[in-house]
């Protein structure tokens, strides 16, 4: 669009790109929930800060870090060990495992503490089996770990959140030199020594991003930490705002929360600048394997079998049996009305999530500027931002553009319009489309990149224009990276559940709010089908990923 403006001797001539306009838009509204946590939080109509910080922060800010310390932890353990298995080791069910340790992705954190805790307490079987077995009737009578505890949320989200390290180990280790690996065989090193002083220092950068994600995963946790009665900051949000009824106070517990999260992200930009130091450049052919042998290959099978068990198949296996017990109750008219919530809501914050990512990234393309890098890090910082902040954030602003438009409108024509956008699914489709955008612009980017420059040059010297050449151009090549982002998109949204159960409107359940709401309770059996259908929904992205990590993989060793 182009504009001319008249000045006294002077004629000024002024572009305006759509695409750099569209992408200001974009970044100053997932920027807005940002900046009115700040602003609530240095502005609150009643100051708890002194209260909180004499009380309850400093426990908070200890529990948060010994939380992310034992997963970053237990994360790197299972993740690293395992991807380095599969993926430098040659063992019976090697190719399996390479895929089914990607199942956790699937069950969500507070799914799988749902079922442990179900599985693992007083009168679970567990404990019944012991006491029968040992003849003990009470509490007193014997010691077992209590799992609803700081060292059971460790223990959970370690299981559900390592295959985010594992991705990104076993792309490292994959990508890494074959020669490299090769010479330090020739020079006598064994498997172990060949791992600590080769494979794992090469592998560093990527492992420090892939325990940075499943830190930022578990800072974000709501259900896992609220069940199992661990106060973290997020969960702080969630009492204050709650339960004591004090935005102010919840702002402000969100504000430190978000400088935990600024903390990873530096670490995370760090570790990936520190990645060029390392790189040995792609492999010419494909890796030699260590032919393990008979009990070096059993121990290797427990050691993949291990988190698959704990972290899959075993929750996957109680909410099953949970679901099939109760399957003639649970099949009803509220279930299909939560799954068809959920589904509505996910299909709809996909598609509007897919065609912004797509704007954004073919106008990154178009323009290499900062300004326009800059302007596409904004959008894409959203996924970063734990879901109960962002509901808080999205909250403020919605609610305050709530009451000034009834207050106008009640002042000027004696109409109340009452809540337009706050408490609405408005608000949460917004939620969802600024915390998973960067899911779809990541993966639409990565398809443009892909697409050869010379192409769009041919298409503009045919009289094609920009919005041409993406129309009749890249969108048929991008069929491929579209589905993958809508995908993502569906599934994160389909087990989204702190941000759905803060804005979500009165009596509108999702499955995931369905289940936690009946968790609560301890009826989880009366929610089990509605789990069973977020893990099934959850697959679909799993067989996704293993196909590209293993199609890429193969590519590169053929080459």
């Amino acid at each position: 669009m182009t504009s001319v403006v008249a000045r006294p001797g002077l004629m000024v001539r002024l572009r305006l790109d759509p695409w750099r306009v569209g992408a200001l838009i974009v970044a100053a509204l997932v920027a807005m929930p940002v900046f009115a946590i700040a602003w609530l939080a240095l502005n609150p109509e009643n100051n708890i800060w002194p209260h909180l910080a004499n009380t309850v922060l400093p426990h908070m800010l200890q529990t948060t870090g010994l939380l992310l310390v034992g997963v970053g932890f237990g994360a790197a353990v299972l993740g690293v060990g395992t991807a380095w298995l599969v993926s430098l080791c040659r063992f019976p069910g090697r190719r399996m495992f390479e895929w089914a340790l990607l199942a956790p992705f699937a069950m969500p954190a507070y799914l799988t503490a749902y079922t442990y805790v179900d599985f693992l307490e007083f009168a679970g079987p567990v404990q019944t089996g012991l006491r029968s077995m040992a003849g003990w009737v009470r509490p007193a009578d014997y010691w077992f770990p209590e799992i609803r505890s700081l060292g059971g949320a460790i223990l959970v989200l370690s299981l559900t959140l390592y295959p985010y390290v594992y991705l990104s180990a076993r792309t490292a280790f994959l990508q890494q030199s074959a020669g490299a690996l090769e010479v330090s065989r020739t020079l006598g090193q064994g498997p172990w020594a060949v791992f600590f002083r080769v494979a794992l220092p090469m592998a560093r950068p990527a492992i420090v991003v892939g325990v940075i994600l499943a830190l930022m995963e578990a800072l974000g946790d709501f259900g896992t930490v609220d069940y199992f009665a661990v106060r973290t900051l997020t969960a702080g949000i969630y009492d204050v705002w709650l339960g004591m009824g004090n935005a102010g106070g919840a702002a402000q517990i969100a504000l430190a929360l978000l400088g935990f999260v600024l903390l990873l992200i530096t670490l995370e930009r760090m570790a990936r600048r520190d990645r060029r130091f390392h790189s040995m450049g792609g492999p010419t052919r494909a890796t030699p394997l260590y032919d393990l042998g008979p009990l070096k290959a059993g121990v290797a099978i427990a050691a993949c079998s291990v988190p698959l068990i704990f972290g899959f198949l075993i929750p996957a296996g109680i909410l099953v049996q949970m679901a099939l017990s109760r399957l003639s109750l649970s099949l009803n008219a509220a279930f299909f009305g939560y799954a068809l919530n959920s589904i509505m809501l996910a299909a709809v914050a996909a598609l509007f999530a897919v065609c912004i990512g797509l704007f954004l990234a073919y106008g990154a393309r178009l323009s290499a500027g900062r300004g326009q890098k800059i302007l596409t890090r904004i959008a894409s910082v959203g996924y970063v931002i734990p879901g109960a902040v962002l509901a808080l954030g999205v909250m403020i602003p919605f609610g305050a553009f709530d009451n000034a438009l009834d207050a106008l409108l009640r002042a000027h024509f004696g109409i109340s319009t009452g809540l337009l956008l706050s408490g609405t699914v408005i608000a949460v489709l917004f939620a969802y489309i600024v915390r998973f955008l960067a899911l779809s612009f990541g993966a639409l980017e990565s398809g443009l990149t892909r697409i050869t420059p010379a192409m769009d040059m041919a298409s503009r010297s045919l009289g094609q224009g920009r919005g041409g050449t993406l129309w009749r151009v890249h969108l048929p090549l991008l069929r491929g990276p579209i589905l993958t982002a809508v995908l993502l998109v569906f599934v994160d949204c389909m087990k989204e559940l702190p941000a759905t159960l803060i804005l979500r409107p009165f009596n509108f359940d999702t499955l995931a709010t369905h289940v936690y709401t009946f968790a609560s309770l301890g009826r989880l059996e009366d929610s089990a089908l509605a789990g069973l259908c977020i893990v099934f929904a959850g697959i679909l992205p799993v067989i996704v990923l293993s196909r590209a990590i293993t199609g890429r993989h193969a590519r590169v060793s053929t080459d």
